[in-house]
């Protein structure tokens, strides 16, 4: 199995560059090229994370070594990586399918870029080194801020633009401590730094202003309250895609760099700041919620429920015990499918009526009944309906974080009331509402090439939700790994 993580990584990219190349009179075979790409990508990432010696697999390549601490090409998966591997590959086929026939100008270009972002995004999840995490992160940031601008919606600049201020922003902070972190750990790998325990070996005066370096940078992604304005916006202007891709993946490349980074370098701090965090969370667990049910635009009102929904896996992460951190990483496997499900249905009846108000439909349970049925279906396990896959994580944050904190966990059950609120409303006003207009009820159902890619999904709310050890059994020694970090 030798340098199949760096295939996986890599092989979008390849095919990017080659794309690149390619006349635009012959640009439709560019589109054709990134679906079965991408349909290999996500063959590979599931024959790792379902391989019996998967969380084994570590390649290590020599890349800058001219230097007194050696760069390296250092790779490594385990059950929270292996998850967001397949997640990555998955979304990214379906964020091909969902285009095929909305994107129309700069064909090639759009989908170069969606294939250099998916290795963006597949580094971040398996880089070892923390030189190679940044120069994976950063390549995340050009892809969709083009996206967002060439492709999106009328205030696509200002959107593109907030997006990419925010987010460089945070990442000069998380580059300035590396630099530090590397420099006094003779290192930038990150099992080296982490090795002798107790985090990294730093001055305990500057350890704290470190950790809040990373857990800015971090938290800009996920977005944390109140850092998340710059979200909705970009989730309003940007095309289907690039909302499918920005909810399922890059929000999570926030949590999962606070589980894979900030906490295993920084223990004691992040024990520290755990509980000033965690009311930042259920603030925005509330806020989002609240926000959510006040939008009349259904792609906002989303925006704000994925704020409200990173809430409660942030919680998880700081309540400083397994099975909050479980339901943590569950929530983030099962953030990426419910609200990208939503994000691609908004799409759909986007492409048919350039409508998407809240008040602009009513009635397509009547004639749209396959895309009322898997609306309902997503909607239910975006509330966290008992047997789908929304309600194994949240149960599990909030167990772990009555444990740790029943006030807050008190506290943060108001945001699954309040998400049932804003989501059964949503579905009942588009539904079976007054029809408002009757050309846009009238639209026709899911085509098959629809359902193709929306199915899955829902398979996988299914199973997580009856099976979740499919998930959980993966994901239990690498929690039980960074709980060891912590001292519990």
């Amino acid at each position: 199995m030798k340098g199949l993580l760096s295939l996986t990584v890599f092989l979008p990219l390849a095919a990017a560059l080659a794309g690149a190349v390619v006349p635009r009179s012959r640009e439709k075979y560019v589109k054709w090229a990134a679906a079965g790409v991408a349909a290999v990508v996500l063959g590979l990432s599931i024959w790792i994370y379902v391989h019996p010696s998967w969380n084994a697999l570590t390649e290590t390549y020599p890349w800058i070594t001219d230097v007194d601490f050696q760069i390296q090409c250092k790779f490594k998966v385990d059950g929270i990586s292996g998850a967001m591997l397949v997640l990555t590959a998955l979304l990214t086929l379906i964020s091909i399918a969902c285009s095929w026939n909305s994107i129309r100008t700069h064909v090639k270009e759009f989908y170069i870029l969606l294939l250099a972002l998916e290795t963006g995004m597949l580094g971040v999840f398996v880089a070892y080194d923390l030189f190679l995490f940044y120069v994976f992160w950063e390549v995340t940031l050009i892809p969709m801020y083009f996206i967002i601008g060439a492709w999106g919606g009328p205030r696509r600049m200002y959107a593109s633009i907030k997006f990419i201020v925010f987010t460089v922003a945070g990442s000069l902070f998380m580059l300035a401590a590396i630099i530090y972190v590397a420099y006094e750990g003779r290192s930038f790998d990150l099992e080296t730094l982490t090795a002798a325990g107790d985090g990294v070996k730093v001055p305990a005066d500057v350890r704290d202003w470190l950790f809040l370096a990373f857990f800015f940078a971090f938290a800009i992604k996920v977005p944390l309250f109140p850092l998340h304005t710059w979200l909705p916006d970009a989730h309003v202007e940007a095309p289907t895609a690039g909302s499918v891709i920005l909810a399922g993946i890059l929000l999570k490349m926030g949590t999962y760099g606070l589980i894979r980074i900030a906490l295993p370098l920084f223990p004691r701090s992040a024990e520290t700041f755990a509980v000033p965090i965690m009311i930042l969370a259920v603030i925005g667990i509330v806020y989002g919620a609240l926000m959510a049910l006040a939008q009349g635009d259904i792609k906002r009102l989303i925006a704000y429920s994925s704020v409200s929904h990173l809430g409660f896996i942030v919680l998880g992460i700081f309540a400083g015990n397994v099975d909050a951190m479980q339901g943590a990483i569950m929530g983030m496997v099962n953030h990426g499918l419910s609200t990208g499900a939503l994000f691609l249905l908004v799409g759909v009846i986007y492409d048919r009526t350039h409508k998407r108000g809240v008040d602009d439909f009513g009635g397509l349970a009547a004639t749209m009944p396959r895309y009322a049925t898997v609306f309902l279906i997503t909607t239910l396990s975006s509330i966290g309906l008992p047997g789908l896959n929304g309600f194994i994580g949240e149960v599990l944050v909030l167990i772990g974080t009555f444990a740790a904190q029943p006030w807050i966990a008190a506290a943060a059950a108001l945001g699954v009331i309040f998400g049932a609120v804003y989501m059964l409303r949503l579905y009942r006003a588009v539904f079976f509402g007054r029809v408002s207009n009757p050309a846009n009820a009238e639209g026709p159902d899911l085509t098959f090439r629809e359902m193709a890619y929306l199915v899955p999904l829902i398979i996988l709310m299914v199973a997580l939700g009856v099976v979740p050890g499919l998930l959980l059994s993966k994901t239990r020694d690498a929690a039980g790994g960074i709980m060891r970090a912590l001292g519990m």
